[in-house]
């Protein structure tokens, strides 16, 4: 059995005979030394008849011992009680022994006599010795051995319920334990063909995307001579562009070297004079503009260097407007047209917007100090 220790057997079997044999012997000398001490009180008795000569010491010791003995129980058990009284010198005094005597038998007991011999007798120092055993296979014995016996029957009698007790809770855990395998082995199951649905949903779509693929494959072998084509003029519009900007540029250092030549002939021309030949120059180089004249008298203003960046982005407004940066949108209060806000060389101005049929006007051109009088000049113009 899982839950019985063939030790615990063994050791009950064992176990009841040397406890017996350990019992008896610590009766048998516990009831030695108890019996030795009742039977020095006792064996005695009273001294006043034996001083007095009608009672021999011998007799009074055996009738105590004998009434003594009588009184306990277990001497009929099977406890052997053996006493002896002896004196010193060796006379026994119980039990009683047989001793011829001389004396007439006709003649009456000298009870001084008596008394002296008692006297005597007691003085020489009588002993009690004890000589107890406790017989096997006898009541008292018996009653030991089984009492042991049925300790340990009890003893293997409860260790047998409890591995009893043991082995149905272990059966039963053994069958939840089982229970709840068979639940997650249901569950698992339950898992695997969710999962093998999954996986042939997976595999569907991976064949749908694997089919996508391949279609968006063959579009863009489609699109890519497209592509190329398209690359292609796009690279030839940024050529025609970067010759556009040499070209504007090779006309600027035209226009630098023609200022820096007047600037050294020392030639000074009046206002109206360079107002006229800036309004004739514009019409020729920019045809694609339309200069208001407060434009025209605004850039005549002008420092050098501010007329250089605002030619500059009035050539840029000609040839290509899309590439000007606009700073702000201006609304004047007679026209619902947008007017655009530019600023070249930091402190200058310039203001343009586009007609109906998109043409550019520059509707005036000033520095910072003359932005206020530039904007209510816009707010009262009205553009067609």
């Amino acid at each position: 059995m899982k839950f019985f220790s063939f030790k615990i057997f063994i050791l009950c079997i064992l176990l009841p005979p040397v406890l017996y044999i350990f019992s008896i012997q610590y009766t048998e000398n516990h009831l030695r030394h108890r019996y030795a001490d009742e039977i020095e009180e006792i064996y005695i008795g009273d001294t006043g008849h034996l001083f007095d000569g009608s009672l021999r010491l011998k007799d009074a010791i055996e009738k105590n011992i004998d009434l003594y003995i009588q009184s306990k129980p277990l001497i009929s058990w099977g406890v052997n009680l053996n006493v002896t009284v002896i004196t010193k010198r060796g006379k026994i005094l119980y039990p009683p022994v047989f001793e011829e005597e001389f004396s007439d038998p006709l003649r009456p007991p000298d009870l001084m006599e008596i008394a002296a011999d008692n006297y005597r007798l007691m003085n020489e120092g009588p002993e009690v010795v004890i000589d107890l055993k406790i017989g096997h296979n006898t009541l008292f014995s018996n009653v030991i051995l089984f009492s042991y016996i049925l300790i340990v029957l009890l003893v293997l009698y409860f260790y047998y319920r409890a591995g009893v007790r043991k082995l149905r809770q272990a059966e039963s855990e053994k069958a939840r334990e089982i229970d709840r395998l068979l639940e997650q082995e249901k569950n698992h199951f339950e898992t695997l063909k969710s999962l093998e649905r999954e996986r042939e949903k997976l595999s569907s779509e991976s064949a749908r995307i694997k089919k996508t693929l391949e279609n968006e494959k063959v579009k863009a072998s489609r699109n890519e001579d497209e592509m190329i084509e398209e690359i292609v003029a796009l690279e030839e519009k940024f050529k025609k562009n970067l010759a556009l900007q040499n070209e504007q540029q090779e006309e600027i250092n035209t226009l630098k070297e023609e200022i820096k030549r007047l600037e050294k002939g020392g030639r000074k021309e009046s206002k109206p004079k360079i107002k006229d030949s800036d309004a004739k120059r514009f019409r020729a180089l920019y045809k694609n503009l339309s200069i208001n004249e407060r434009a025209i008298s605004g850039f005549a203003g002008l420092s050098d260097d501010l007329k250089i960046k605002g030619e500059e982005i009035i050539h840029q407004l000609n040839e290509n407007p899309d590439i000007v940066t606009i700073k702000r949108k201006v609304f004047g209060k007679k026209s619902r047209h947008t007017i655009l806000e530019v600023i070249f060389g930091y402190k200058g101005r310039l203001y343009f917007s586009r007609s109906k049929d998109n043409k550019i006007e520059v509707l005036t051109i000033g520095t910072k100090n003359s932005q206020t009088k530039d904007l209510e000049f816009l707010d009262n113009l009205t553009l067609k």
